[in-house]
This record gives C-alpha cells, sequence and structure tokens, in this order.
C-alpha cells in the first residue's frame, strides 16, 4: 500500500471519491432525508457519528479477525456492529429529540442499511488503512456525506420557490440535481492525481 497523507485521506473521502456523488452510497437517505437543511444536517451528524464509531470498530474487528485466521467473518461481523450502533444512535435520538425522530422517520433506522457505511469499513480494509487513518478516512466520508446532503437540501429548499414546468417537477427534477451535483463533484477528480 502507497502511503497516503492524512489530509489527502481526508480530501478524498470527502470530495474526490464522495461516497454518495461519485460511488453512489447511500442514496436512499441522499434522495429521501434531503428535502429540509435541518434534517438533512441532523441527518448527516447521525451518519457521520455511525461511520466514525463503525470505522474505529471494523478495524479492530479486522485485527482481530486477522490474528485468529478467520477474515472470511468479516463481512458479517461489520453488518452485525452497524445495526448495533444504528439501534444504540436511534435510542439516543429518540430519547434526546423526539421531534428529529419524527422527522428523520424510517430513514433512521434505514441508516443501518445504508451502503456508504458498510463501503466505509470495506474500503478502509481493503485499502490496509491503520487506526488513525481508519478514522480521518471516517470522518471525511462523514464530512462528504454530509456536504452532499446538504448541498441537495439547499437546492431542493430553493425550488420551492422557482417556477418549475410541471414535467420535472417531484423526483424529476430531485434526480437532475443529483446527476448534476455528481458531475459537479466529478471535477474533483483532478485533485487525486
Amino acid at each position: 500500500m502507497k502511503e497516503e497523507s492524512l489530509w489527502f485521506i481526508f480530501i478524498n473521502a470527502s470530495l474526490i471519491n464522495n461516497f454518495v456523488l461519485a460511488y453512489f452510497l447511500g442514496i436512499c437517505p441522499f434522495l429521501g432525508v434531503s428535502g429540509k437543511m435541518e434534517t438533512a444536517t441532523k441527518m448527516g451528524a447521525a451518519v457521520t457519528f455511525v461511520m466514525i464509531i463503525s470505522s474505529m470498530s471494523a478495524f479492530g474487528i479486522h485485527s482481530l479477525l486477522t490474528a485468529i485466521n478467520a477474515p472470511f467473518l468479516q463481512l458479517i461481523s461489520y453488518i452485525v456492529v452497524i445495526a448495533a450502533i444504528v439501534q444504540l444512535v436511534e435510542m439516543v435520538i429518540k430519547k434526546m429529540s423526539p421531534t428529529l425522530f419524527k422527522a428523520l422517520g424510517i430513514f433512521l433506522p434505514l441508516i443501518s442499511t445504508n451502503c456508504s457505511i458498510l463501503g466505509l469499513a470495506i474500503f478502509q480494509t481493503g485499502r490496509e488503512y491503520g487506526f488513525f487513518e481508519s478514522l480521518v478516512f471516517a470522518v471525511g466520508a462523514g464530512t462528504g456525506f454530509t456536504l452532499a446532503l446538504v448541498l441537495m437540501a439547499g437546492l431542493r429548499e430553493q425550488l420551492d420557490f422557482a417556477d418549475i414546468p410541471k414535467v420535472v417537477k417531484g423526483t424529476a427534477i430531485t434526480l437532475l440535481i443529483a446527476g448534476i451535483l455528481s458531475l459537479t463533484f466529478m471535477g474533483f477528480s483532478g485533485l487525486g492525481s
């Protein structure tokens, strides 16, 4: 593995290879929760928190399973840990902010099936990141996920005031904007070379 600086890992995860806009991981909450800025920001924070805890757990699981020569258990172990962390986050949000819990609705438990979180664990393992590299990768991926949600929410809130032809209202315009955002983020790929 080629040594990468922590700064490059962060920029790579958040901008160059943004999980939502470059890898198309986590599209469900991206499209479902990005209607309002407040909800998008809080969902981004929840996903970032789950990514950080999952990343640290995945590093420990990978180290343990490599030590006992059982790497074939990694995927199922990652899934179990991610589901447990999401349940914890869901309980905390329900207790601390019932209004946010209602606003996030079904998308909160869907964090556990959010493929960007599982992708994070698999990518960091495949890239053989150390503990700090994994942590920075998780923070970068979470930041990128939140950035994508917030950008989309801001644009969708502005669309409420725009005169849009009926043929593209709703899902159609949302998917068009997502495609344009994705193309925009492809411009960051020059930073990686």
